[in-house]
């Protein structure tokens, strides 16, 4: 064992004497790894940025996992305050962090040019949270504004510009037209959807909503729930809702549980990230096998010019697996260096800010640099060196003591 383990190390210092002394030699060579590796690891580490970009795209769904539950009699209405209750009460007993109501209603708002029915959606904090939603100025509900006595509403790019587009640092408001006239304060405005957008929509706390609606209609209005729990015991804990809730509304009810975020979906389908994981998969493959090309050719000349060099070591009896195993650790050395190199370029291109503003300019949650991304370019560089050196040193175990006269 401590022979086999000098003797590697004897190599491998070998090696590194002999990448000094073809030091002009071997930096040509191994510029080609290094670019190869720096793109390689760069491509992975951009690739993981633009995944999590498209992950929260994604989430908008809902995080993993995003349960939908449906509860309905099959006798007649259920009141929502009872509806609430058993929710909540089964959210607080298995301690679910983010659950979340969610409805849909409409009022008049009284704009400068007249009256208008606006469209109403209704939701609790933690939907913002759950759904990943992006709100363009401002911010989004919290805690603090369920007990503001004027409710606060998130409005869309068309109703603001109606507006006139005020600073929202003013507290600008708007007036719900009711029964009993209604004054609300826009805290944000969300991002324009990419697609005409020209009638006014907002967001509304569902329990402001509940304070502001007239009796005769909100009881008229069930609302939906949704709960984010933990992927690793997501079906115990939707079993489990759904038995309580069927447990404290009685007979002749029933509770549909569905899972809406991504890979809730793609369970028995196919992965919505697989095209992108193909595509940075064929790129590094490409990139790789262009760079071990080169050093293999590379390799293959310079060791033509090394033929008296390896017969003279011949001829003062190096054995031939000595001779091959230093040829080939020189350019596993190299290659290992030219790696390490490689990677250090791939976290300063990945670590830049407008890169990032590039890939990805409205994440939230920015990855660090995925170190399975540089551990995969140094084992690709050493990979490429072994694979590279193995020709050379088969070609050099072949060389006899007569070639380094000849040369």
């Amino acid at each position: 064992m401590n022979r086999l383990l000098s003797g590697l190390v004897g190599a491998c210092v070998e090696a590194w004497a002999e990448l000094r002394i073809h030091r002009t030699r071997v930096l040509l060579s191994l510029i080609g790894v290094a670019v190869a590796v720096a793109a390689i690891t760069a491509v992975v580490g951009v690739a993981s940025i633009a995944e999590q970009a498209q992950r929260e795209s994604l989430d908008s769904q809902g995080r993993p996992a995003t349960f939908a539950v449906y509860p309905y009699s099959n006798t007649g209405e259920i009141a929502a305050e009872t509806l609430d209750e058993a929710f909540f009460e089964a959210v607080d007993r298995y301690n679910i962090a983010f659950a979340s109501r969610s409805g849909y209603g409409e009022s008049h708002v009284q704009f400068v040019d007249g009256s208008t029915l606006v469209p109403i959606t209704t939701t609790d904090p933690d939907f913002g949270v759950i759904h990943r939603t992006r709100v363009d100025k401002g911010r989004w509900f919290t805690e603090a504004d369920e007990a503001r006595l004027a409710p606060a509403v998130i409005v869309n790019r068309a109703m603001w510009e109606r507006m006139g587009s005020p600073d929202l640092a003013t507290n600008p408001t708007v007036e719900i037209v009711g029964e009993t006239n209604v004054t609300a304060v826009v805290i944000g405005v969300f991002p324009h959807p990419g697609w005409e957008d020209d009638m006014p929509q907002m967001n509304m706390l569902y329990s402001a909503w509940q304070r502001i609606t007239p009796p005769e209609i909100k009881k008229h209005v069930v609302p939906s729930f949704e709960m984010w729990v933990p992927s690793e015991n997501a079906d115990e804990l939707g079993d489990a809702v759904k038995r309580d809730l069927l447990l404290k509304l009685g007979k002749g009810t029933q509770v549909d549980l569905q899972r809406i975020d991504f890979e809730g979906q793609m369970m028995g389908g196919q992965d919505p990230l697989l095209p992108l994981k193909l595509v940075v998969g064929g790129i590094a493959a490409l990139v790789l096998f262009l760079g071990a090309l080169s050093l293999v050719n590379i390799s293959i000349v310079t060791l033509k010019q090394r033929i008296r060099e390896i017969g003279i070591r011949r001829s003062f009896g190096a054995t031939a697996g000595r001779v091959f195993f230093s040829v080939m650790m020189e350019s596993v050395v190299g290659t290992l260096v030219a790696g390490i190199v490689g990677v250090m370029i791939a976290v300063a291109i990945v670590s830049n800010e407008w890169i990032q503003r590039q890939v990805a300019p409205s994440i939230q949650d920015l990855p660090p640099f995925p170190v399975d991304a540089a551990i995969l370019g140094l084992i690709c560089a050493t990979s490429v060196g072994a694979l590279a050196g193995l020709l050379p040193a088969l070609l050099a175990v072949r060389v006899k003591v007569i070639d380094a006269i000849r040369y």
